[in-house]
């Protein structure tokens, strides 16, 4: 069974203010939101990409402040979306929101439409960084909204950025740990980019905010991974996902942005599992042939972005190859020597 979302962009709709960082419109390539009467065109065009049989498909509100839109307009959203899950074109639907914006009266319509998931922009769980980054709500106020998400029985993701006016590598592994004590069963983990426009460009340019490198934001990634995998906590998104203007740099102006940010940093997990290979001790190996067996989920990033781990191991074995076996499990891998 695959997981699918359609998304529909609502971008800054009924935000009440602008986080420093925050230019949704350059970020998703959308300036307005759908007609409700499109809906159903957008659902119908997603579904004909998508396989017949085994798919789990969302319909997903993404990119604004959803339950701070008006009632009505809230209705009339829910109505087209949960008309689809009635008609079984869909299997869920998910909105995303802010955490200042929940409440029971909002739930209860929440709940009356069968929305499955709310994901809520937690951003951080440090005030500190938050009031730099001007999100105009407090850590509290995340705390109160997922209890009373989850109280409503809707599954709970909280999402989260690193690298935020203010934050730290301890900061962003606090924010990480309270996603796990407020029973988020998922997160999406974003970098902080310096977006065209924005407050945090002039930040920037004023010597008043530094952005992450590439480097540093993949050693953060790498202890998130770690975290939330160990804690049972599924990454639904690593990395922002980029509008060709992000993609050409032409709507980005710093930061550590990567089309494949996430294989990079499965990447850089595997060449710390294959530090032991890859030691000096094994320079006399090189006449050896090594041939590593990973699960077969894990293949690409064992070997490496751009073949990167292979590589590495090359310079230490005369020849590397790697193979799969579909008795491993996350990044236990077997060695063979000849």
């Amino acid at each position: 069974m695959r997981n699918y979302n359609i998304p529909i962009f609502i971008p800054e709709l009924a935000c009440p203010n602008q986080c420093v960082y925050c230019n949704q419109r350059r970020i998703t390539g959308h300036d307005k939101p759908p007609e409700v009467g499109d809906i159903k065109d957008i659902v119908k065009a997603y579904l004909a990409t998508m396989p017949d049989r085994d798919k789990h498909v969302e319909l997903a509100f993404f990119g604004g402040n959803f339950t701070g839109l008006p009632k009505e307009i809230q209705h009339a959203y829910l109505s087209e979306a949960s008309s689809l899950l009635e008609q079984g074109a869909i299997n869920g639907i998910r909105l995303s929101t802010r955490p200042d914006y929940i409440d029971q009266e909002v739930l209860d319509l929440l709940v009356q439409h069968h929305v499955s998931s709310v994901e809520l922009g937690a951003q951080s769980l440090d005030d500190d960084v938050l009031k730099l980054s001007e999100r105009g709500h407090t850590a509290k106020d995340v705390e109160t909204a997922s209890q009373l998400i989850r109280n409503a029985n809707i599954d709970l993701v909280l999402q989260m950025m690193t690298g935020l006016p203010g934050d730290t590598f301890e900061k962003t592994m606090y924010t990480a740990s309270k996603i796990r004590e407020l029973g988020a069963t998922a997160t999406r983990v974003y970098p902080a980019l310096v977006i065209r426009g924005t407050h945090l460009e002039k930040m920037m340019q004023q010597g008043d905010y530094h952005p992450l490198s590439l480097e540093e934001t993949i050693a953060r990634c790498k202890e998130l991974v770690r975290y939330f995998e160990k804690h049972n906590i599924t990454i639904l998104r690593l990395g922002l996902h980029p509008s060709e203007g992000l993609i050409s740099g032409c709507e980005m102006t710093a930061g550590p942005f990567h089309p494949a940010l996430k294989e990079l940093v499965m990447t850089a997990l595997w060449e710390d599992a294959f530090t032991t290979l890859s030691s000096d001790d094994n320079k006399q190996n090189q006449t050896k042939e090594l041939t590593v067996t990973v699960a077969p989920a894990q293949l690409n990033a064992a070997i490496g972005h751009k073949a990167s781990n292979r590589v590495v191991l090359e310079k230490f074995f005369k020849n590397v190859t790697f193979k799969t076996d579909t008795s491993l499990k996350g990044r236990t891998f077997h060695v063979h020597y000849s």
